[in-house]
C-alpha cells in the first residue's frame, strides 16, 4: 500500500479506504466471512468525480467548442483505455486484491479490472482528502493527455471515420491480421484499410483495442 501512496504522492488518513479501493469483487466474494467489501461502490462514486473534474477542465479550456464535441472529448478522457493506461503508470495491478480464480486467469492485467480500480482509487482519495486531492490526481495523470481537440487514446475509430467522410467516395475497413499468446492473455493485431490500402496497424489485448490502435496509427499518418 505504501508503494501506491508514494507513487500518487498522497498518504491516506484512512488506510481502510485505500484497501477497499483495491479490493476486487472476486476477492470480496471469497472472503465474505471477514466483512470484506469490494470496490464497486467506490468505482461508482469515482466515475462521477472523474467526470465532473474532466468536464470542468474541458469547459474552461475550450470556451468555443459546442456541447457535442465537449461530450466526446470527456468520453475519450474517462474511457476504459485511458484509465487502464493510468493504472499501468502507477503500477496499480500489482496491488489489487483478487480472488484465486481471477488471479489464475490473468485478472491482474485485465483492462476492465484495472480501469475500475482506478476509478475506485479516485473516489477513495476524494473521500479521504476532499475534491482538491482527487482533482490533483486527475490533473496529473489524465488531463495531460489532452492535446488540442484530439486525444490520442479515445474513440479513434470515430475520429478516423469523420476525417475520411470528408473525402468523397472513400471507404474504411478493418482486418485482423494476427493473434498470439495463450487464450487468457491474447494479443490481437489489426490493420485499417482506406480504399483497400493499409494506412495503419495496431495491437491490443482485445480485437476492439487492436482496432482502436490501428485507427490511431492511421490518424497520425494521415495528419502528417
Amino acid at each position: 500500500m505504501q508503494a501506491i501512496e508514494e507513487k500518487i504522492g498522497y498518504s491516506f488518513r484512512s488506510r481502510a479506504l485505500l484497501v477497499n479501493a483495491l479490493t476486487h469483487s472476486s476477492y470480496a466474494n471469497e472472503n465474505r466471512g471477514r466483512s470484506c467489501e469490494s470496490n464497486e461502490r467506490l468505482e461508482f462514486l469515482g466515475d462521477s468525480v472523474l467526470g465532473m473534474v474532466v468536464a470542468e477542465a474541458l469547459y474552461r479550456r475550450f470556451p468555443d467548442l459546442p456541447e457535442g464535441r465537449l461530450t466526446r472529448m470527456r468520453a475519450q478522457l474517462v474511457c476504459e483505455e485511458s484509465l487502464h493506461r493510468v493504472a499501468g503508470e502507477i503500477g496499480l495491478g500489482a496491488h489489487i486484491r483478487l480472488g484465486k480464480g481471477e488471479e489464475h486467469t490473468g485478472g491482474r492485467t485485465r483492462t476492465s479490472i484495472l480501469a475500475d480500480a482506478t476509478e475506485a482509487l479516485i473516489a477513495a482519495m476524494y473521500l479521504d482528502g476532499g475534491m482538491d486531492v482527487a482533482r490533483g490526481f486527475i490533473e496529473r495523470y489524465i488531463l495531460p493527455e489532452l492535446n488540442g481537440e484530439y486525444i490520442p487514446f479515445g474513440d479513434a475509430k470515430t475520429d478516423l471515420q469523420e476525417l475520411i467522410q470528408k473525402k468523397s467516395g472513400s471507404t474504411l475497413s478493418y482486418e485482423l491480421v494476427g493473434e498470439s499468446g495463450p487464450d487468457h492473455d491474447k494479443t490481437f493485431t489489426t490493420r485499417v484499410l482506406l480504399n483497400g490500402e493499409s494506412v495503419g496497424t495496431g495491437s491490443g489485448r482485445t480485437k476492439k483495442e487492436a482496432e482502436q490502435a490501428a485507427a490511431r496509427a492511421a490518424l497520425a499518418a494521415l495528419r502528417r
